[in-house]
């Protein structure tokens, strides 16, 4: 039929990530029967993870930079007789250009499609599409900044606190909040580096912290016929270095009608952008990674 999705048939599936979300994927996969390849760095040889998978394929190179070697990651899956990727979450997962190589290699990205990819992946690009959607969002800059533009928002702010986050990327990576002038310089090129070092892109943008905020997700899913549900929210806010630690669904001691609110703001930026598939973090603008098979 003209127009009909493609079904996708994945039989043999390259888990392209380290630690605890590989052995998550590599048990999703077992569970389901469908054979699974892990890639590990050099230094990562004796880890868990590669052991967890039918088979393990080494990466070229040592830490994290082994893992945001697209071309070396393509070339294992194919090497391994892989169909499909699954990039879990960080690293590549959010990469456009990477969803993008798969597809070229004839092999299924397991995660949104290409364009979504390439919005929720830069953050300040999020960032203004919120805004179109009209959609709150705090006070902020809608593209990566130099230390200059951050030492001018930081003033702006007349005395309140700064974030900066890195555009690529989630997990607390390349995150530091600023409470004084003379943090926003180091603060500014920590994030740097470890946004480079995390997820190949250097760029970073700013926001006003807010401290003590609770952070509240909404798992969105889009099906390609324009269709867009929820399956609720969740409560987020107890984190380490912005990382969250714990999640709790629902969200507890949250107004019902402050609860409305954040889910219609989930639902129409969604259905704004077209989105597609699964999105666990809207409209925190925190990533839009597929995080299950």
């Amino acid at each position: 039929m003209t127009g009909a999705p493609r079904i996708m048939t994945v039989t043999r599936l390259l888990i392209a990530n380290r630690g605890e979300i590989a052995i998550r994927i590599a048990r999703a996969a077992a569970d389901m029967g469908l054979p699974a390849v892990a890639v590990y760095s050099e230094d990562d040889a004796g880890a868990l993870h590669p052991r967890m998978a039918d088979e393990a394929r080494p990466l070229p190179g040592q830490g994290a930079a082994a893992y945001l070697d697209a071309n070396a990651v393509i070339a294992a899956a194919k090497a391994a007789g892989c169909d499909a990727i699954h990039p879990g979450y960080g690293f590549l997962a959010e990469r456009g250009d990477f969803a993008r190589g798969c597809a070229e290699a004839g092999l299924t990205f397991i995660g949104p499609n290409i364009a979504h990819l390439e919005l929720f992946g830069d953050k300040a690009r999020a960032r203004a599409a919120a805004v179109a959607a009209d959609v709150p969002v705090i006070r902020g800059l809608d593209h990566a900044v130099s230390l200059d533009e951050a030492r001018s928002f930081f003033a702006a702010l007349r005395g309140g606190a700064m974030i900066i986050k890195a555009v690529a990327g989630g997990g607390g990576r390349g995150t530091r909040a600023v409470l004084t002038a003379e943090e926003v310089e180091p603060a500014y090129q920590r994030c740097q580096s470890e946004a480079k070092t995390a997820f190949g892109r250097d760029d970073v943008y700013v926001e006003e912290f807010i401290p003590r905020a609770r952070h509240i997700e909404v798992q969105i899913l889009g099906d390609r016929a324009g269709h867009v549900t929820h399956l609720g929210e969740r409560e987020c806010s107890v984190q380490r270095r912005f990382q969250k630690v714990v999640e709790i669904a629902p969200a507890p001691a949250l107004d019902d009608g402050l609860r409305r609110d954040i889910i219609d703001a989930a639902m129409r930026f969604a259905r704004s952008v077209g989105y597609t598939r699964a999105c666990p973090q809207l409209p925190c603008l925190s990533g839009a990674t597929c995080e299950s098979l």
